[in-house]
Parts: C-alpha cells; sequence; structure tokens
C-alpha cells in the first residue's frame, strides 16, 4: 500500500531574497512533483511570495513580516478556517516560526510544525525560546550538521529533536562546460573578456565579503593582468562596491552582473569560485553551485561551510575579513591550473554524491511523515 500524500504549508516572513527562500521554493515544488499538496503561506510584498506562482506553487499572503498583534491575529484565523486540511507547517524565518507556534497553541487541533533552521547565528538562551524549539515545534531541521551540533552545544536542545537536512541542488543543471566547448567563446556569449576569471555569485550585502574579495583582487592585479573578476548577485551594498573598484582602478577589470536567472551559465565562465562569507551561514548554495559546476572554491570556516568546502580537496578556507588570507589563497589557484582542475574535479565529485534535490527530497518527505498529524480514521 502506498503512503499516503500530505498538505504541507511553508511559511515564510522574510521579504528578503538568497539562499533560504531559493531552497524554500526548490522543495516546495519538489514536493509538488511528487504529489503532495502543498500551501506557501508569506507576505505580500515578499520576493517568494511573487517568484512561487511562476513556479506552479501556490501561495496565501498574509501581512506576517512582523512580530505584531495583526500579524498573529491574521495566522489564526487562516489556521481556523484551513488548519484542520494541514498536515504538517514548516516554517522557516524566527517570526513566521513565533506567528504560527503562538497560533497553534490557540486551536483545538493544531497541524503539527516542522521548524528549519538556516543560519548559524546564535539563537537565545531564554525559557520562551527553549519552549519554541522544543516544545511548540514537533521537530528541528537545520541545513548543516554544525548548526545541529551548535544548539545542542548552546542552547541544551535534545539530539533526537533535530536533524540537519542540507540543501539540495539540480545536479542536471549545475555542470561544468562540455569537453568540446571552449572557455574563450562562453565568456564572449556573456559579453565578458577571454582571460581566466574568478567569481563570486551571493546577494550583495556586507557580510558576504565582496569588499575584503576586492581588496585581494586589487592587491593582485599587477602580478595577474589577464584576470578579471566577475560578481553575479544584486543588493544593498552594489553602489558602494561599485565605488570601491573604482577606487582601486579596477572598474575595467570587475564586473556587476546583477541577478541572473541562469546562474549556470556564469559559474560555466569562471575558474576560480570566491565567496569570503563573515556572516551566519548554513551551507550557501552558491558553494554547493560552483562545485558541482568542477570550480575549486575559497570560502571561509563559519557555519557549515567546512561541511563542503574541505581543504586541498575541494577548495581552499581562510580566515575571516582577511584581504591578506583571500590574496594568497587566490594566489596559490590562480599560479596552477592543475591544482585548480584537481580540486575542482573532486568537488563535483561530492556534489554529484551529497548535493542532488532528491537526497534532500527524501529526508525531508521522511521528517514530515513522521511528524504529520495523523488522520483521524487512523486514531486510536
Amino acid at each position: 500500500m502506498s503512503e499516503r500524500l500530505l498538505h504541507i504549508v511553508h511559511t515564510e516572513s522574510s521579504c528578503g531574497w538568497g539562499g533560504q527562500e531559493i531552497r524554500v521554493l526548490t522543495e516546495a515544488k519538489g514536493m509538488i512533483g511528487r504529489g503532495h499538496r502543498v500551501t506557501l503561506v508569506a507576505p505580500a510584498e515578499s520576493r517568494i511570495a511573487q517568484a512561487a506562482p511562476a513556479m506552479g506553487i501556490p501561495v496565501v499572503t498574509l501581512p506576517i513580516a512582523r512580530k505584531r498583534l495583526p500579524a498573529l491575529w491574521a495566522m489564526l484565523k487562516w489556521l481556523l478556517r484551513e488548519g484542520r486540511g494541514i498536515d504538517v507547517i514548516n516554517s522557516h524565518s524566527s517570526t513566521d516560526s513565533w506567528l504560527v507556534a503562538l497560533a497553534c497553541t490557540l486551536l483545538p487541533d493544531a497541524p503539527p510544525i516542522v521548524r528549519t533552521r538556516h543560519v548559524s547565528s546564535p539563537v537565545n538562551t531564554s525559557a520562551q525560546t527553549r519552549w519554541l524549539y522544543q516544545r511548540a515545534v514537533a521537530h528541528v531541521v537545520t541545513t548543516g550538521e554544525a548548526l545541529r551540533q551548535q544548539l545542542q552545544r548552546d542552547n541544551g536542545f535534545r539530539a533526537d529533536s533535530m536533524t540537519s537536512v542540507p540543501t539540495g541542488i539540480d545536479l542536471a543543471r549545475f555542470t561544468p562546460l562540455p569537453a568540446d566547448q571552449v572557455k574563450a567563446a562562453h565568456r564572449a556569449m556573456l559579453g565578458l573578456p577571454a582571460g581566466p576569471v574568478l567569481g563570486i555569485l551571493a546577494t550583495l550585502r556586507n557580510w558576504k565579503g565582496h569588499a575584503y574579495l576586492l581588496d585581494a583582487f586589487a592587491s593582485l592585479a599587477s602580478d595577474f593582468p589577464e584576470w578579471s573578476l566577475l560578481v553575479v548577485g544584486d543588493g544593498p551594498q552594489r553602489k558602494n562596491l561599485e565605488a570601491q573598484a573604482a577606487r582601486l582602478a579596477l572598474s575595467e577589470r570587475v564586473r556587476f552582473v546583477g541577478n541572473r536567472d541562469d546562474p549556470e551559465q556564469w559559474f560555466k565562465a569562471m575558474d576560480i569560485f570566491v565567496l569570503p562569507s563573515y556572516g551566519d551561514e548554513g551551507v550557501p548554495q552558491s558553494i554547493m553551485q560552483a562545485m558541482a559546476s568542477a570550480l575549486p572554491v575559497i570560502s571561509t570556516p563559519v557555519g557549515a561551510i567546512p561541511e563542503v568546502v574541505e581543504p586541498d580537496l575541494t577548495g581552499l578556507l581562510v580566515a575571516t575579513r582577511d584581504s591578506l588570507a583571500i590574496a594568497a589563497a587566490l594566489r596559490c589557484l590562480m599560479c596552477d591550473e592543475r591544482l585548480r582542475e584537481g580540486l575542482g574535479q573532486t568537488g563535483r565529485t561530492r556534489a554529484q554524491a551529497r548535493f542532488g534535490i532528491d537526497n534532500m527530497l527524501d529526508r525531508m518527505e521522511t521528517i514530515f511523515r513522521a511528524h504529520a498529524r495523523v488522520p483521524s480514521s487512523c486514531a486510536v
């Protein structure tokens, strides 16, 4: 007998855009592809609510961007109307997790909650937060093992109440160029110079480390005149970073191309991928995408990044906020094509074994089934 299909509700209060929102949409689309019913609840003004319909994901818009009584009331009213038809709720950000948890305490027959924790920022040790993570939700999912261990070590959360499920990526989409295609021609198609390229794909926020990468690249500019820097992504720091590139006399060698709907094509143009983040990371999807594209990776030991960037196997790890360390790692790889290729091929092999979407969907489906509401016909 086949297992029953579920109605899974994802809640996301974030109005930003990045790896977290992309994972929510990817997971939702994947579960729909497996026959489950999926609903996304998000603020009308959020990027995720605007992007979901094009992916075939039904959206309910509620004013849940902030922790306010009107937001709680909106969530409660919707759950009172729809809650009995929901098998499990998967919350993602702090605000929607609190709103869902509090609303469910006021329901006579509330659906269970699975809380996904995407970042490694510290979780406070208050009694209220412990209630949220250990009593209000049925299970906690983290996007990296380091995040799960952090919650167990620093907050004393039970090990059996948490599972690490890394984000999955489309391995058919992120691949290196076929052997019969030349990178110079691919770069020309994208409007890039023919020479070698180091690149970064990330939202242009302070903590992604773009400013340190620019300083590092400037220190190497005269020694590696054929190299250029490709910056894929957009965000609040774009004007500052463009001004920094101008001050460093790099405007002709740094390309800011903004957000792209075809990131796989831009990875194919790169020779080295760099993400010098000093923020609260899980495992950034861009690193997994770069590895699947057979690129060596330079990054930092924050969050769960060391779980995928293994020094001298798939890339190099450097200290955070350290342009000199970034420059040293870049010099090492820029000087050695064979090393770049070796690290890239090992990274691709690891990505193919570990980072597929089906791995993520299998594990999330198991968690949802384990904690989903028991149908009334099956209740004892």
